[in-house]
């Protein structure tokens, strides 16, 4: 006699051998009295063939530990591969993309480089090697954490400019005078900002705040980037035509003052300084121009790093020729000291004392670098096809700002349009390449930066002229856009933000426009869709007014109203106002002091199909509506009624004062009981 052990959930007489039994052979002396074991005796007929030694207790259904543990570990990988992308790409990542990972990797960081010393050095005021290291870190913590495959983290131009128009400010806000060690102070500033934006950053997506994005249209961006785009011309033009330190004795602090500024001091410029420095930018735009033009015929075009080769040649120049001593400022001895420690925890007294002051700004960093990170993982995930969590790229980024965080000085970073566009045209398929630029910007910390003692400062200011370029490219095709569909609300917010942001600061310019962009998407938000329902002659079919020319209102005195959203405390707060207004006005506008165009309704109908829900708010205001009418004497009914909003009125007492016949399930059911009633008198 066999015994094999029984490996499905159920057994019953009528199981077959071929989906019940697995042939797994046991001996009797290997048995387990907690295992079920069937015993199967030769030469018995079908239906006698299984005899079955269960326990009395034995559950078929019941899921056994191995089940459980199983099902346990599937939905921790699971949920470890959402918030951890890093534990998802990697296992699986194919050999086959190495190569487009790589090229881009490279080539992203050619460009990556010069850029973040040009924007630590000459936006920031800080060391370069603040902007190296944003560039570097946070692209490691993204690749693990951050779900687009083509995003490029690092330090931006316009987030650059507003941390060091911040530092200048306070380091020139003290009563007592500049303080002893302005470079200290300026990292300290910086510190704190950057740790700040990170814990800003990490909160807003941990607590899923990823839909804050609909705050900023795209009309508001524009405007900022468009100023951003002329505030920092403006601020390298002074480097550029050798005016830097004049500046410092001068210190204007306003656009429109340091305009003033190089126009008054034009006598000063530096022939050296401005030959190197607009010759520089010329073969850049030059460089720019015959790459988009030849790039189609001869692919490999787009593979030079013109800034890359930019920087390296006019450093070798400026020490071969010594453009130092001819009056031209260079980078200067930026070597890595055995001295200095490069990591610090972030929360220390000498960055606590502006912890205060700098968070207003931290905030408003933190909202604009998401929203143009989140415009660059848009953009290309729509192109390649996969979906990003808008939660997990700000934990990914907000993570990146607080690890860069602990060495002292470093910038805000975040991902970049221009990069990241790059990136995917180079072949970069996956995170991959922002580790392989990030590495690379690393070995440039240990092993190239040195090497940059004789480059030219005028040359960095020039390559971040070039990105200005970048920046306005796209505005006269968005101003062409909304100026042909006539949106004028949009074309007067973008002039607003580029105005304030120019003519006053970047702060004050993005922190009004925000405000009003806010109070605009408040504004349509308080206001729920209704409309006027008419009958199409000829049909039982009814349809809005507005949209129907052809529709009517039926039976006199009725008005029928289309509730097309779901109500909540926010659109139901001028429900009142605005119910007056369509019973006395209808659709068509009107000012407050107009003569009413209706006249008072007897019979008011309520379609609810669109309203799923309906929350205590609405619902309390739902109730003095219906209290309101009854005391006018006015009809009231509620036709495609969903079950939510019911349980609410049930709860709130409306059905009791209204009978269940204010309840019906057409409109047409309505209007044969209003006319059964005036035919009744």
């Amino acid at each position: 006699m066999a015994f094999r052990r029984l490996e499905t959930p159920f057994l019953s007489a009528n199981t077959s051998r071929a989906g019940s039994i697995k042939d797994l052979h046991h001996s009797e002396e290997h048995g387990n009295e907690a295992t079920p074991i069937i015993r199967i005796e030769e030469g018995t007929r079908d239906e006698d063939w299984v005899a079955a030694d269960l326990p009395e207790d034995y559950d078929p259904d019941a899921p056994g530990p191995d089940t459980r543990a199983r099902a346990t570990w599937k939905k921790v990988k699971t949920r470890t591969r959402y918030y951890v992308p890093g534990t998802s790409w990697i296992p699986n990542y194919s050999l086959s993309l190495l190569l487009g990972d790589v090229v881009a990797g490279v080539t992203v960081a050619s460009i990556l480089i010069p850029q973040s010393i040009s924007y630590a050095s000459s936006l920031a005021k800080l060391p370069p090697l603040t902007g190296l290291f944003a560039a570097a870190v946070p692209g490691f913590i993204y690749a693990i954490l951050g779900s687009s495959r083509q995003l490029n983290v690092g330090p931006e131009a316009s987030l650059s400019l507003i941390v060091g128009q911040t530092i200048t400010n306070l380091l020139h806000s003290d009563p007592h005078g500049p303080p002893e060690d302005p470079h200290l102070v300026a990292i300290a500033i910086s510190t704190i900002l950057t740790f700040q934006v990170g814990l800003f950053t990490f909160l807003l997506g941990f607590i899923r705040l990823g839909f804050i994005d609909v705050i900023l249209s795209r009309a508001l961006l524009r405007g900022f980037v468009t100023a951003v785009a002329v505030v920092i011309t403006v601020e390298q033009l002074i480097p550029m035509v050798g005016l830097a330190g004049l500046e410092r004795e001068v210190n204007p602090t306003t656009t429109p003052a340091k305009v003033a500024f190089i126009i008054n001091n034009l006598s000063s410029i530096s022939r050296p300084t401005a030959i190197v420095s607009f010759t520089t930018l010329f073969i850049l735009v030059t460089g720019r121009f015959v790459k988009r033009r030849f790039t189609k015929t001869h692919r490999w075009v787009y593979f030079i790093p013109e800034i890359f080769i930019t920087v390296v040649v006019s450093t070798f120049l400026s020490d071969m020729y010594r453009w130092d001593k001819r009056g031209i400022a260079i980078l200067g001895d930026v070597a890595l000291s055995k001295d200095d420690s490069y990591f610090a925890f972030p929360i220390q007294d000498d960055n606590l004392k502006w912890l205060k002051i700098t968070t207003p700004t931290a905030i408003l960093v933190s909202v604009i670098g998401f929203l143009d990170s989140l415009v660059s993982a848009k953009q290309n995930s729509g192109r390649f096809g996969y979906s990003i969590s808008l939660n997990r790229e700000l934990v990914a980024l907000g993570a990146g700002n607080i690890a860069v965080s602990f060495i002292p000085g470093s910038l805000p970073a975040f991902g970049a349009i221009t990069r990241s566009k790059l990136n995917a045209e180079l072949g970069g398929r996956s995170q991959m390449s922002s580790l392989v630029c990030s590495s690379l910007v690393i070995l440039a910390i240990f092993f190239l930066l040195p090497a940059l003692h004789f480059l030219p400062k005028c040359v960095l200011a020039a390559i971040i002229c070039l990105v200005v370029v970048g920046l306005v490219s796209e505005a006269p095709e968005d101003i062409h856009f909304f100026w042909s569909l006539g949106s004028w609300t949009d074309l007067a917010l973008m002039a607003l933000t580029f105005v304030l942001t120019t003519l006053w600061s970047v702060e004050v310019g993005i922190a009004i426009s925000v405000t009003i962009s806010l109070l605009m998407v408040v504004h349509r938000s308080s206001r729920a869709r209704m409309s006027i329902l008419g009958r199409v002659p000829g049909t039982d079919k009814w349809k809005p007014l507005s949209e129907n020319p052809d529709a009517e209102e039926a039976v006199p005195g009725v008005l029928i109203v289309r509730i097309r959203e779901n109500l909540d405390f926010a659109n139901t707060t001028q429900l009142k106002e605005r119910l007056r207004r369509l019973e006395l006005y209808g659709m068509a506008l009107h000012h407050p002091a107009d003569l009413p165009h209706r006249q008072q309704a007897a019979v008011l109908v309520f379609h609810m199909a669109d309203v799923e829900t309906c929350d205590a708010s609405a619902t309390q205001i739902f109730l003095e509506l219906v209290q309101t009418y009854r005391g006018r004497g006015v009809t009231l009914y509620f036709v495609h009624l969903c079950d939510q909003p019911m349980r609410m009125f049930t709860k709130a007492g409306i059905s009791e004062i209204l009978g269940e016949e204010a309840f019906q399930s057409s409109i047409g059911t309505v209007i044969q009981r209003i006319e059964g009633v005036d035919m009744a008198r």
